[in-house]
């Protein structure tokens, strides 16, 4: 367990890719019971609450895996501002929850390797050739089948895990950018952190600044700050904690000890899992067009994973 948590110190990919499906497995099974309790608390209440678990969870694996030095971060700027892109993230795709079946938030978040495509340039200086191009089209078609904007029950909800892409892309982006030498547990402190902050204001503001009634009963989820707190809320915080956490410190490694090109592919089995978890907990299965549009996405990560990883070799050739 202290290798896991103590700073990186090498390209492993066989134990990045079971790091990667153990933390997409927990993060399914997590989002699919917030779905599940999502008319029990609140957004607020419950980031507050899970992030509090956190990071009393994280001073615990700290202090048994080497010290409490593993949870400050080498360069908090970036840390934090992976940890802040991650709470919009997940402001978005929480907040269409109540609203949308589980392969619905799963197909628009995992559009992120589409933005990772268009961000490649600006971010990482990236040319965005034809095959990135070509990708982007293919997973916008996956989009459109999942969505169905044509339909006459199409609602803008529907866009909010598209947006979540948008945000945990720039996440995956400051991790490789600038994360890459920092330990699983300072990003996991730092995520916390500003998860519990974030919480606190939103409770607060909503508290002291009640929405509309019109706009709490349709979207009560973000839109009430602290609900009555149970002890159902409570212990399901404390185990989507456990869960979340798991997750995350799981990913956060494996994108530091393998190429992103390595991983990405694997990454679309959150896709299963979180279908695997509907059939479970809903007793959704996803339509046929549903089936056919997270293909198309799934496809177009790839190629834009086997083109990363093509135009990585050709550097270290070059080089």
């Amino acid at each position: 367990m202290r290798s896991l948590f103590q700073h990186p110190g090498g390209d492993r990919p066989v134990a990045a890719l079971l790091l990667l499906l153990t933390g997409v497995f927990a993060l399914a099974f997590q989002d699919s019971l917030v779905k599940l309790m999502s008319t029990q608390t609140s957004f607020w209440q419950f980031q507050t609450l899970r992030s509090l678990g956190n990071l009393g969870f994280v001073v615990i694996l700290a202090l048994a895996s080497g010290g409490i030095g593993l949870v400050i971060p080498r360069n908090w700027r970036a840390v934090y501002l992976r940890a802040a892109l991650l709470a919009i993230c997940m402001f978005f795709f929480f907040s269409g929850a109540p609203f949308l079946t589980v392969a619905q938030m799963a197909a628009g978040l995992y559009t992120y390797p589409l933005f990772v495509s268009l961000l490649a340039a600006p971010v990482l200086g990236e040319a965005v050739g034809p095959w990135r191009i070509s990708a982007l089209l293919i997973g916008a078609v996956g989009a459109a089948f999942i969505l169905s904007p044509w339909d006459a029950g199409f609602s803008a909800v529907q866009l909010l895990p598209i947006m979540a892409g948008f945000f945990y892309a720039t996440n995956i982006l400051t991790i490789r950018k600038a994360c890459r030498n920092e330990s699983p547990l300072a990003l996991a402190c730092a995520a916390g952190i500003t998860f519990v902050v974030i919480g606190i204001l939103g409770i607060t503001l909503l508290t002291l600044f009640p929405l509309s009634i019109e706009l709490r009963s349709a979207m009560p989820f973000v839109t009430i700050g602290w609900p009555e707190l149970t002890l159902l809320v409570a212990g399901f915080a404390l185990f989507a904690s456990i869960l979340n956490l798991t997750g995350n410190i799981c990913l956060s490694r494996a994108y530091q000890t393998a190429d992103a090109s390595w991983l990405a592919p694997m990454d679309f089995s959150y896709l299963v899992f979180a279908a695997f978890w509907s059939r479970m907990m809903f007793d959704q299965w996803p339509t046929g067009q549903a089936i056919v549009g997270m293909t198309l996405i799934g496809i177009a990560g790839v190629i834009t994973a086997w083109r990363e990883r093509v135009v990585a070799r050709r550097k270290r050739l070059a080089s």
